[in-house]
């Protein structure tokens, strides 16, 4: 791996373990400052929003800050972020910091930085090892969001040996060394994965336009088809059906995140045998059905079987799909192609979450249905739009 590539996945780690520590930090603290569910709900949604609007700009004006500066901007955000949060528990002081986009509760793809690394670790590295390189950046940052959350348990084990010990919001601190890291690894990145800038011109795509609309309608529905099973309302599923404990859950779920940084690594492999939109659709195909048996399961241990098969397959297509992406888009409009494309997944897939409280009234399973049923109709209607559309770089990647 080049420099630039190992600079831009040792920033994404130490980002990575920092967002999975304060995803779950977050909802204990505010739990603890006597935060009401709704509350609690319109600031997790100002940092979706928050999360999606800053995406856009990255993609719209990225390249023509700079991706090197702009880099180095955002993570200065994370730190004040971190700050910000860790002395003040006031909605009206922490909504329009969340509105600012630096903080997240997906470790994966984590926004506006994440639409811009996928946009220069293509600069960064040959056609033929890309895929490689994206599974491995996913891979890493799927293994320090669990390390992050394994860890938020830390404050309270901390209090029960020291009454002295800081409260928990003190803990989003974590954000600031996260964010000065990053700071330091783009200081360091060369001006290879710079893209070319434009000017004059909002949206900044002119080749791959047609292209990135219809990926960016696609994704936009796969997220929303996602939006039906988060991880949250699996985990009340369980515990509804089954009675499943928090711990078994959080093992569950631990033993979820490994699966994934595995499978990540295994899709590159099988990519470079059968294509990168062989792998995106029929990886996931098999795991929507999966998906949508799980409500069907007599005991829980079918369950969390079908549960752990669906997720040893079902995120082949992270690396897969970034990797296409690359492929597919002119250099110097990936920055704008990839934020477009995540700002669409972004937007949609809260009105999944929020229908999907709707239709578990009618049967508490349902969600699951709809949901594999949707992703279902996504991976066909990929695989039909884009099977004959050619890309050179994974042809060189196939035959090296």
């Amino acid at each position: 791996m080049t420099r630039d590539v190992q600079l831009i996945l040792a920033a994404q780690a130490a980002r990575a373990v920092a967002y999975g520590f304060a995803s779950v930090l977050l909802g204990v603290s505010l739990a603890e400052n006597g935060w009401s569910p709704g509350r609690v709900s319109l600031l997790l949604t100002a940092v979706i929003v928050g999360t999606a609007i800053m995406t856009v700009f990255v993609g719209s004006y990225g390249d023509r800050i700079g991706r090197r500066r702009t880099y180095t901007l955002l993570f200065l955000a994370l730190s004040v972020t971190g700050i910000v949060f860790a002395f003040s528990d006031e909605f009206f002081v922490l909504a329009p910091v969340a509105l600012a986009g630096a903080l997240s509760t997906d470790v994966v793809e984590s926004g506006p930085f994440t639409s811009l690394e996928q946009a220069m670790l293509p600069q960064a590295t040959s056609a033929e090892q890309r895929t490689h390189v994206f599974g491995v950046y996913n891979a890493i940052a799927t293994v320090a969001g669990a390390i992050g959350a394994l860890a938020a348990g830390g404050p309270t084990l901390l209090r029960d040996q020291f009454s002295a010990a800081p409260a928990d919001e003190r803990f989003f601190l974590i954000l600031v060394p996260a964010g000065l890291c990053g700071v330091l690894a783009a200081g360091k990145l060369s001006g290879a994965i710079e893209g070319k800038p434009r000017t004059g011109y909002f949206l900044p795509l002119y080749k791959s336009r047609k292209n990135t609309v219809r990926l960016s309608g696609l994704f936009a529905f796969d997220a929303f088809a996602g939006g039906f099973v988060v991880q949250s309302f699996i985990a009340y599923w369980f515990s509804v059906k089954f009675d499943v404990s928090a711990e078994v859950l959080g093992a569950v779920f631990f033993a979820v995140g490994m699966l994934q940084s595995i499978s990540f690594l295994v899709a590159t492999r099988i990519a470079v045998r059968i294509g990168l939109l062989n792998t995106m659709v029929f990886t996931h195909l098999p795991s929507n059905l999966l998906l949508a048996a799980i409500p069907l399961a007599p005991t829980p241990g079918t369950a969390i079987a079908l549960l752990l098969g669906r997720f040893a397959i079902s995120q082949m297509d992270v690396p897969t799909r970034q990797a296409y992406i690359a492929a597919l888009i002119p250099p110097d409009e990936r920055t704008a192609a990839v934020a477009y494309t995540n700002s669409a997944r972004y937007a949609t897939r809260p009105v999944g979450a929020a229908l999907a409280g709707a239709t578990q009234e009618a049967a508490l399973g349902l969600p699951f249905f709809i949901g594999g049923g949707l992703k279902i109709v996504y991976d066909v209607a990929i695989w039909l739009w884009f099977r004959r559309v050619p890309l050179p770089d994974e042809t060189k990647e196939q035959s090296s």
